[in-house]
């Protein structure tokens, strides 16, 4: 096999690894992935500690069971701002939307306390079908300093609040995150200037894209966001020292009255207050620490580096030396957003993970097997030159035998003419027979490499039949069997006659050392549309189906090739089969037990390549 075939392989495989991961990270799965892993990772995290600005004021299931319940949360939170506002909070924000009148007492009681509340928030809702606002009535809305939105981003896939809106817009009206005005006022900026690709409030500016629905990441704090109740701070009041300072938060926390409830990356097992989350996004803000997602273009570098390095570990390495290094590459590949999360940087997981799985599996699998092919070719080779040195060894043995035998008599002795000529012709016997023995091995191994040249030239397929007829007469007559030749078209064949005349003798000499005395062979030439069919038919032994299939293969011999008698290597029909292949023709045999045998060589009527390609 060429050198760079496995190389490019390799290459090859890497490439198609990192297309594939490439599509497969614009997949649902893909991404249902990238925020399963997002959502480990956030929690396995060290995140930097930061002290918030943000307290939660909440009405608990406490509160509403000792206060009157939901009908008179407008009474709660009008008992509340006053606590709120004399320890000097800096901000407060109301997430409960007034958009329409309640019982009047409560609505007058909550009017002044939101008049007496400085730096007051409030909140509207987008109706469901996105076609207007649910906005606090006039009688609320003229005490605020700011209106924001209370609208989450829950994900397509599993409904979990990664990421907030920073800015809504319904008929006409935009509205900032209740977050973001919260941030706005308490730092006394005049007004959030915004970008295609980004929000300033003040000093800070905010990485968020308008054409992505102006999503910013919420950084969770483990810890949550401190938080008191609206009972206690009514019932203890001295806790509200714990709001000096602080932006408050108040909203609805009870799970049985609250219906703006979200799973986060942080979630266990219960939900998370709609409010809160406005809360941890406003601490985000305030404490400046953002997660950007990074640039689109950073996970194909990554699964392109990926993949060039496993391409380029399994070109150069191979064995564990290989997988070490490819496990070392999935390590890399699986812990890259751990690293870029540490960096305040979020990057889709799925595309370099797959590249990398893809590009090592295949890599691992097809070095694996390519290695086993060559074992499997190396233990071939071994094999059958094992096989070719015990044939020569034991078949050689006795022509050597035999002709060092008689040279000593000769060479020992002082034998009558007669004699000597007798072993004289004894010894050139075997050692053309010890010749033969050595050019059917060297055909063998020239057959096995590709390395036979075949002739081309053309001749009559019946003068080459008369001529291994010849030869084998004598071993005919041994046996008493006669060879009949019914039928011998005249058939003009373009070839390697040297070659085809071994195959067709050996044939020739199976029928007749195969077949009991006084039987018949019969030879038969006939040309059938663009083939030539060269039958030998005998009356022997016969052979089941199971030995059929096995008779080309080298050294099998059949057991009625035991019961005959005769010697053989069982390389003849295997030499013989391969020649008839070179030629582009096959064998076909017929033979049932007890009923001899027909083997038809068929061979096309047409041109033979030059040289024999290799063959197993």
């Amino acid at each position: 096999m060429n050198v760079r075939r496995p190389r490019l392989v390799f290459f090859a495989i890497a490439g198609f690894a990192l297309l594939a991961g490439t599509v497969l990270s614009y997949t649902s799965l893909a991404a249902r992935l990238d925020n399963g892993v997002y959502d480990f990772l956030f929690q396995s995290t060290v995140h930097p500690h930061w002290q918030t600005r943000a307290t939660l004021v909440t009405i608990d299931e406490r509160t509403l069971a000792a206060r009157g319940g939901m009908r008179s949360v407008r009474r709660m939170v009008a008992d509340v701002l006053p606590v709120i506002a004399r320890n000097g909070a800096l901000a407060t924000a109301v997430d409960i939307t007034l958009a329409d009148k309640g019982d009047e007492d409560e609505d007058a009681a909550l009017d002044r306390a939101f008049s007496g509340t400085p730096n007051l928030v409030l909140a509207a809702e987008m109706m469901p079908d996105g076609s207007g606002w649910q906005e606090p009535i006039e009688r609320f809305r003229k005490h605020a300093k700011a209106i924001g939105h209370v609208g989450a981003l829950a994900d397509a896939y599993d409904a979990i609040i990664r990421e907030l809106p920073l800015e809504r817009a319904a008929n006409g009206r935009r509205h900032w995150a209740l977050c973001v005005e919260a941030f706005r006022v308490a730092t006394g900026a005049d007004a959030i200037l915004s970008s295609p690709t980004d929000v300033q409030i003040g000093q800070t500016v905010i990485a968020s894209r308008w054409d992505q629905g102006r999503p910013m990441r919420i950084r969770y704090r483990v810890d949550g966001i401190p938080e008191i109740s609206v009972d206690e701070l009514l019932t203890q009041p001295e806790r509200g020292r714990r709001l000096t300072g602080k932006v408050v938060f108040i909203g609805v926390t009870a799970f049985s009255a609250m219906r703006d409830r979200y799973f986060t990356p942080l979630s266990d097992s219960l939900p998370q207050a709609g409010v809160e989350i406005h809360a941890q996004a406003f601490d985000t803000i305030d404490g400046g620490r953002f997660l950007d997602n990074a640039p689109l273009l950073w996970p194909l570098l990554v699964g392109l580096a990926v993949a060039l390095g496993v391409a380029l570990l399994f070109t150069f390495t191979q064995g564990w030396w290989a997988y070490a290094g490819a496990l070392a590459f999935l390590i890399l590949a699986n812990s890259v957003p751990k690293f870029t999360l540490a960096n305040d940087l979020v990057m889709p997981f799925s595309g370099p993970a797959a590249t990398a799985w893809i590009a090592v599996l295949g890599c691992a699998s097809w070095q694996y097997f390519f290695v086993r092919r060559q074992l499997k070719a190396s233990e071939t080779d071994r094999v059958r030159y094992q096989q070719a040195i015990r044939f020569v060894t034991h078949e050689m043995r006795t022509p050597l035998t035999a002709i060092q035998g008689s040279s000593e008599i000769i060479t020992r002795y002082n034998l009558p003419e007669e004699k000597r000529k007798q072993i004289g012709q004894m010894i050139n016997s075997e050692s053309k027979r010890l010749a033969q023995m050595i050019t059917t091995f060297l055909n063998v191994e020239k057959l096995g490499a590709g390395q036979m040249e075949l002739k081309k030239v053309s001749f009559p397929l019946s003068g080459l039949v008369k001529t291994c007829m010849d030869r084998v007469q004598p071993l005919a007559e041994r046996k008493h069997i006669q060879i009949e030749t019914p039928t011998l078209a005249a058939v003009e064949y373009r070839g390697d006659p040297e070659l085809l005349e071994y195959a067709v003798y050996n044939l020739i000499t199976n029928a007749i050392k195969y077949s009991p005395e006084h039987t018949t062979i019969t030879l038969v030439i006939d040309h059938q549309g663009g083939e030539a069919h060269l039958a030998v038919r005998d009356q022997g032994y016969g052979m089941d189906d199971k030995e059929v299939k096995k008779l080309f293969t080298k050294f099998f011999r059949a057991r009625s090739a035991g019961r005959s008698g005769e010697d053989g290597t069982g390389l003849g029909l295997s030499i013989a089969g391969q020649v008839i292949t070179l030629h582009g023709g096959r064998i076909q045999v017929d033979s049932k037990p007890g009923e001899g045998s027909c083997f038809t060589v068929i061979l096309p009527i047409s041109e033979t390549p030059d040289r024999a390609p290799a063959l197993d």
